[in-house]
């Protein structure tokens, strides 16, 4: 094994076990450029404080212009049992935007790097009742068969754009989801 691969194992293995106490989980506390001022658990970015953090979302169309949506697991913390992006998730401290990104499309649909090519979309900050994020938003085109994490979400399958503005305000999707969709303009990116 050489050095640089002993040293991706051993800082995956770092994370899961940071991970498996989601609520101790760390953090990056950003101003709006993205700049890191600080650090707080999960516990503390959900818990009201409105502190901004960063996530990257994935959004994954196939070469039909179909968008997937991933379905939440009911056991999820913020928003079970709704449709949601393909990917997303919050970006660790230590961690960059990009080594987010891979991880999370690797955990929640199987998609190893060489699989997608994102297209940096825009970043921008979205606030609910619990929390604040600066979400960094990307597009991809990929015909790739997905593997969805039964750990991370309870399956997920493509929609047309049509099926989409037809659930929308219909609870079928999280609140984020259907704001970022509407801001991002999601149903012109593919053609």
């Amino acid at each position: 094994m050489n050095i640089e691969n002993f040293k991706a194992t051993e800082k995956a293995t770092v994370r899961h076990l940071v991970r498996q106490d989601a609520k101790g989980e760390m953090f990056p506390v950003v101003d709006e450029d993205g700049n890191i001022t600080d650090a707080m658990t999960r516990g503390e970015a959900h818990s009201g404080t409105k502190r901004l953090h960063p996530v990257v979302h994935l959004h994954v169309y196939n070469s039909r212009g179909e968008l997937y949506l991933q379905h939440r697991a009911v056991w999820k913390e913020v928003q079970p049992d709704k449709w949601d992006t393909a990917t997303g998730g919050h970006i660790d401290y230590g961690e960059s935007v990009n080594e987010a990104l891979e991880r999370e499309v690797y955990e929640e649909i199987g998609l190893a790097p060489e699989s997608y090519r994102p297209l940096f979309l825009r970043k921008y900050v979205y606030e609910s009742s619990i929390e604040r994020e600066l979400v960094y938003v990307y597009t991809a085109v990929c015909d790739a068969p997905l593997s969805p994490s039964p750990t991370e979400t309870s399956g997920g399958r493509y929609w047309t754009m049509q099926e989409i503005r037809d659930n929308m305000g219909k609870g079928v999707f999280t609140p984020m989801f259907e704001q970022e969709f509407t801001r991002c303009q999601l149903d012109n990116i593919v053609k």
